[in-house]
């Protein structure tokens, strides 16, 4: 059996892992060069540690990608770059699930149920609902004998809403609310998906309708099938069509028509562990097709056939979309 005890965390030298807290903030910052991505390449080949070490810092990443986005990344962008360096630094040491989850206790340990990147999960909720997690997402149950309240933390759901078959004989029927910190909806007999970003929730209506009522305002609007509305917790914004295609993510497919590259990239990342970027270069271009959410590289492939670019990687868990 190999020998694994030079690269544990706790072996690793402090030096390298601050090397690597440094890459990690310039990875962040936006400002790496192809000099500088060429030079992490080599830094990461230099010993097992630093490769170690570099996987120890992107974890960092993806654990702050776990947290509220104004709370996770946000911090690594705001501090001081010495700062940002230290505290990489300490949390490599510490690991993430140390140091990070102590820190953010109070709102990582609220969810009743969570996905972590890449991962999505089907849940049947005991009133008959069925509730799917896309990646990266965060919820809170509470039945009671009176109501039922799903609380989305962060990231996405689709809800097909069930006839509350908990129920005794001849209780009426509980209402059900879904709650985010920008508002409240109510279904009517629904199947409908609902996606937190970090200033509006957007919900979008398959089958029913949906009520729904910003946090800080008396104004409530329906939403019927077949339309998407966006709303912060103030103000509810002019509703859209909704696409049929945009609940293929619950058959972990997503399909691109005439989508700008760089967008579907970005909502390519939200699937991949590590850093997944499109090089402005090529971000104008249309895409086209249907894509794996459940397997990133096959996505890839298909790009690098059928546009003129080409993926590249820099270095462990770094991959940039490029022109050819």
């Amino acid at each position: 059996m190999a020998d694994t005890s030079a690269t544990r965390p706790s072996a690793i030298d402090p030096t390298i892992l601050n090397q690597a807290a440094d890459w990690l903030v310039l990875l962040q910052s936006g400002e790496a060069t192809e000099q500088d991505l060429a030079k992490l390449s080599q830094w990461c080949q230099q010993s097992p540690a630093h490769e170690a070490a570099w996987q120890r810092a992107e974890s960092v990443s993806s654990t702050f990608r776990q947290v509220p986005a104004q709370v996770g990344q946000d911090t690594l962008a705001r501090l001081p770059r010495h700062n940002r360096r230290k505290l990489l630094g300490l949390l490599a040491i510490a690991a993430p699930t140390g140091w990070l989850l102590w820190h953010y206790r109070h709102w990582l340990q609220r969810a009743d149920y969570q996905t972590a990147t890449g991962e999505q999960q089907t849940i049947e909720l005991a009133d008959g609902s069925q509730l799917v997690l896309n990646t990266e997402t965060r919820v809170n149950i509470a039945f009671t004998q009176t109501q039922r309240a799903i609380t989305l933390l962060a990231g996405e759901i689709m809800l097909t809403t069930g006839k509350d078959a908990a129920l005794p004989a001849g209780q009426p029927t509980r209402p059900l609310t879904v709650l985010t910190e920008h508002g409240s909806l109510q279904p009517i007999g629904t199947r409908f998906a609902i996606r937190h970003f970090d200033d509006y929730t957007q919900v979008s209506v398959f089958e029913g309708a949906v009520q729904v009522q910003p946090a800080q305002s008396s104004q409530i609007a329906t939403v019927p099938a077949r339309q998407q509305l966006r709303f912060t917790a103030t103000e509810l914004q002019t509703p859209q069509a909704a696409e049929a295609t945009s609940s293929l993510w619950t058959n972990g497919m997503l399909l691109a028509q005439d989508m700008r590259l760089g967008d579907l990239i970005a909502e390519l990342a939200r699937y991949q562990r590590g850093l997944l970027r499109c090089d402005p270069e090529v971000a104008q271009l249309l895409v086209s097709g249907a894509f794996p959410v459940n397997d990133i590289a096959a996505s890839l492939r298909v790009l690098e056939k059928s546009l003129p670019v080409r993926i590249a990687r820099p270095a462990p868990y770094w991959t940039t979309v490029k022109a050819r």
